[in-house]
C-alpha cells in the first residue's frame, strides 16, 4: 500500500484536507503584498531641485523656471538647477518665458521639492532616493529578493531535517516581527536589513505551505489545490491595491500588511505535521498519531484505528547511507540532474520576467492603482486556463506553453512604438498573465518531480533560482540606458529558452508522488537494477510509489 492509497482510505479530499488547505491559503493572500509592496512604498513622485534662496524674495515671488531648467517636455528638470537665477527668462508680466540653454547648472545641493500626488510619502521622499541615489530604490528591492534567495535554500534544507510545520510556524513569526520592524525603520540601512529578513521568512512560508498541501492531499486534487493557492496570491494583489489606495503613507501600509502574520503564527500551532515526512524521517509513531487524527476528522475513525506503527514501517525500507546528503542527491544521478536543471530553468525565467514586468508599473504611464488591479485581474483567467490544461493535457504542455507565450508577448513590445501605450500595456498584461500561469504550473509540477525525501530541498532549489531571477530583474531594467529595447530582449528570451528546457522533463499527470531518489530514476528509465547509487539515507515505499 502506498501513501496515495492510505490517504484514500482515510477519506481522500475530506474535511481535514479542505480545512487544512484553507488555513494554509489565507496567509498566501499577503505574499503578494510583500513581494510587490515597493510599487507603492517606493513610488517616485514628480520632483525637482529645491531652488536657491533669493535675497529679499520669497519662493512664491520667484517663478520656478528662473531657478530650474526645463526638460524637452517643458517640465522642470529633476536633478539640476541654475547656479544663479535667470531673471531674463521672465516676460513683462513676471511669468517664466524660455530656457537659458547656456546658463551654468549644478546638482541639487539643498535637496528636492516633491510635488503632491499619488506618492506623497514613500521611502523615496523620506530618504531622497532620486538622481544620484535613484539606484538605491532598486537595490532595496534586490536586497529583499536576496533574503528570499537565501531563505529558499536555507529553509528547504532545514524543513527536510526538522519538519514542515515547525519551520512554517517560525516563518510566520519572523515575517510579522520583521515587517513591523520595517515600518519603524529609522534609516535606509535598517529598512534594507528588515526587508532582507522579511524575504528570508517569505521563502519559508511559500515553500512549506506548498509542501504541506502537496503531501496531505490526494493525487487527483493537486492541480485544483495548487490553483486555489495561486488564486490566493492573485487576490492578494487586489488587497495590496486597496490597502495602498487607502493608506498613502508607506509606514502605515507596511504595518497593515505585516500584522496579520502574528495571527497566522498563533493558529499554525494547530497544523498537523506531514505524515509522509515523519515516516521518511523515521518517526512512524508521530505519523500514526497524525494519521489517526486525520481519519477522525474525516469520519474514518475505524480505518485510523486499524493503522499501526508496524503497518507504517512496512510502507518503507531504509536505503543504505551514502555520502553527499540531500543537496548532492539533486545532481548525482541522471534522472535527478534532468529534473534539477529543468526546474531551475523554469523558476529562474518565470520569476525573472515576472518581476521585470510587475515591478515597473509606473513605466506604463497609467494610474498605478489601476495598473495593479489589471495586472492582478489577468491572473484569474490565466490560472483557470492553466489548471484546465494541467488537468486535461498534462503538466509539461502547460508549463512550456505558458513560458513560450510570455516570452513572445514581451518580445512583441519591442516592435510597438511608445506612441501606442494601450497596445504596449495589452501585450504586457497578457505576458504577465502567462507568467502567472507558469508560476501556477511550476508549484505543482516541481512538487511532483522531486521525491519526498528531498522534496523541500528540490523546491528550495527552484525557489532559489526564482529569487536569483527576481534579484537580476531590476538590474536588467537599468540596461535601458544602453538601448531602450535591451531589457525587453533579455526578459523575452529567457522564458522561451526555458520553454524548450521543459520538453526534457518527465510528465507527472496522474502519477503517484515519488518517495525516493530511486523512484525518480525508475520513472526516467535509468534504473535497471539495484546497483544504482543514490547518495541519500532515506526511505522508500515497497511498491515504489
Amino acid at each position: 500500500m502506498s501513501f496515495v492509497e492510505l490517504l484514500a482510505r482515510l477519506g481522500g479530499m475530506g474535511r481535514f484536507q479542505v480545512t487544512y488547505v484553507a488555513a494554509l491559503a489565507v496567509p498566501l493572500l499577503m505574499l503578494a503584498s510583500h513581494n510587490l509592496l515597493q510599487n507603492f512604498t517606493a513610488g517616485v513622485p514628480e520632483h525637482h531641485c529645491r531652488p536657491r534662496p533669493v535675497a529679499n524674495a520669497t519662493a512664491a515671488d520667484v517663478p520656478l523656471a528662473v531657478s530650474i531648467p526645463w526638460d524637452g517636455h517643458r517640465r522642470p528638470q529633476r536633478c539640476r538647477r541654475y547656479v544663479e537665477p535667470q531673471w531674463h527668462l521672465r516676460d513683462v508680466n513676471g511669468s517664466a518665458n524660455g530656457t537659458a540653454g547656456e546658463a551654468a547648472t549644478e546638482p541639487c545641493h539643498d535637496g528636492w521639492t516633491y510635488l503632491d500626488g499619488i506618492f506623497a510619502d514613500t521611502i523615496v521622499t523620506e530618504w531622497d532616493l532620486v538622481c544620484d541615489s535613484k539606484r538605491m530604490r532598486q537595490v532595496a528591492q534586490s536586497i529583499y529578493m536576496a533574503g528570499i534567495l537565501l531563505g529558499s535554500g536555507l529553509f528547504g534544507v532545514l524543513s527536510d531535517k526538522f519538519g514542515r510545520r515547525t519551520l512554517l510556524t517560525w516563518c510566520y513569526l519572523q515575517l510579522g516581527a520583521t515587517g513591523v520592524g520595517t515600518a519603524a525603520a529609522p534609516s535606509l540601512l535598517v529598512y534594507c536589513l528588515c526587508r532582507f529578513l522579511t524575504g528570508l521568512a517569505m521563502a519559508g512560508v511559500s515553500l512549506n505551505s506548498a509542501s504541506l498541501c502537496m503531501e496531505w492531499i490526494p493525487t487527483e486534487a493537486r492541480a485544483v489545490v495548487g490553483t486555489i493557492n495561486g488564486y490566493c496570491y492573485t487576490l492578494g494583489q487586489f488587497v495590496l491595491a486597496a490597502a495602498a489606495f487607502g493608506l498613502p503613507r508607506w509606514r502605515q501600509l507596511q504595518l497593515v500588511v505585516s500584522l496579520p502574520f502574528f495571527v497566522f503564527f498563533f493558529y499554525s500551532w494547530l497544523y498537523v505535521e506531514s505524515a509522509r515526512w515523519q515516516v521518511t524521517a523515521g518517526r512512524p509513531d508521530l505519523a500514526l498519531r497524525g494519521l489517526r487524527k486525520v481519519a477522525r476528522v474525516n469520519g474514518r475513525k475505524e480505518e485510523g484505528d486499524k493503522l499501526s506503527e508496524e503497518a507504517l514501517r512496512a510502507l518503507v525500507r531504509r536505503e543504505p547511507p551514502l555520502p553527499g546528503g540531500a543537496v548532492a542527491a539533486l545532481v548525482r544521478t541522471p534522472g535527478m540532474r534532468t529534473v534539477s536543471c529543468g526546474v531551475s530553468f523554469v523558476w529562474f525565467s518565470t520569476s525573472f520576467a515576472y518581476y521585470g514586468l510587475a515591478m515597473d508599473l509606473q513605466g506604463f504611464g497609467f494610474n498605478v492603482y489601476l495598473s495593479q488591479l489589471v495586472f492582478g485581474a489577468v491572473d484569474i483567467p490565466a490560472k483557470l486556463l492553466s489548471v484546465l490544461v494541467i488537468s486535461c493535457l498534462g503538466r509539461r504542455p502547460a508549463q512550456g506553453a505558458s513560458l513560450a507565450l510570455a516570452g513572445l508577448c514581451i518580445l512583441a513590445n519591442i516592435f510597438v512604438p511608445s506612441e501606442l501605450p494601450m497596445l504596449r500595456m495589452a501585450f504586457a498584461v497578457v505576458g504577465k498573465g502567462a507568467l502567472a500561469a507558469s508560476f501556477n504550473c511550476a508549484y505543482i509540477f516541481s512538487g511532483e518531480l522531486f521525491p519526498t525525501v528531498i522534496r523541500q530541498t528540490g523546491m528550495g532549489l527552484g525557489g532559489t533560482m526564482a529569487r536569483v531571477g527576481g534579484m537580476v530583474a531590476p538590474l536588467v531594467r537599468m540596461a535601458a540606458d544602453v538601448t531602450p529595447v535591451l531589457p525587453l530582449v533579455i526578459y523575452g528570451a529567457a522564458p522561451i529558452v526555458s520553454a524548450i528546457a521543459t520538453c526534457f522533463l518527465p510528465e507527472t499527470r496522474n502519477a503517484p508522488l515519488p518517495e525516493t531518489v530511486k523512484d525518480v530514476e525508475r520513472r526516467a528509465g535509468h534504473l535497471e537494477d539495484d546497483d544504482v547509487a543514490v547518495p541519500l539515507s532515506s526511505t522508500k515505499s515497497k511498491d515504489g510509489a
